[in-house]
């Protein structure tokens, strides 16, 4: 599987987890402020890990190192799943912020994991 992308700020998914890590620092901006080197700080350090590991993983030449670096992504969209149901169970954010953060997850986790069966299946094909 070539890169047909220039950069990996063509890649949809690195599209996707950018616009979650941009909505993610808006709500969290409302969050009570005690919590700013707490949650605040933990969701969007797992937040901004999914689009770094993907522009870190983009460069990488080799397709399983590729798929690490990926699959890191996928570990820290997975980290901020909980985060924001327990933002939500803290009544941090409210239900309609809730869903639109998990909606924008789900985007994301969707494209990052059709890339990453193409590059697997393609590995497989390599042996």
């Amino acid at each position: 599987m070539e890169n047909k992308t220039n950069s990996f700020t063509d890649l949809r998914m690195w599209q996707k987890a950018h616009q979650f890590v941009l909505a993610t620092y808006k709500i969290s901006e409302n969050f009570p402020k005690h919590e700013l080197f707490g949650l605040v700080s933990q969701l969007r350090r797992a937040a901004v890990s999914i689009p770094a590991n993907i522009a870190e993983g983009y460069k990488r030449k080799g397709k399983n190192e590729k798929l690490r670096f990926f699959n890191i992504s996928q570990g820290s969209l997975e980290e901020c799943r909980y985060f924001l149901i327990l933002s939500k169970d803290l009544n941090y954010i409210n239900t309609e912020q809730y869903q639109y953060l998990i909606n924008q997850l789900e985007e994301t986790s969707k494209a990052l994991n059709s890339y990453c069966k193409v590059l697997y299946e393609d590995t497989k094909q390599n042996f």
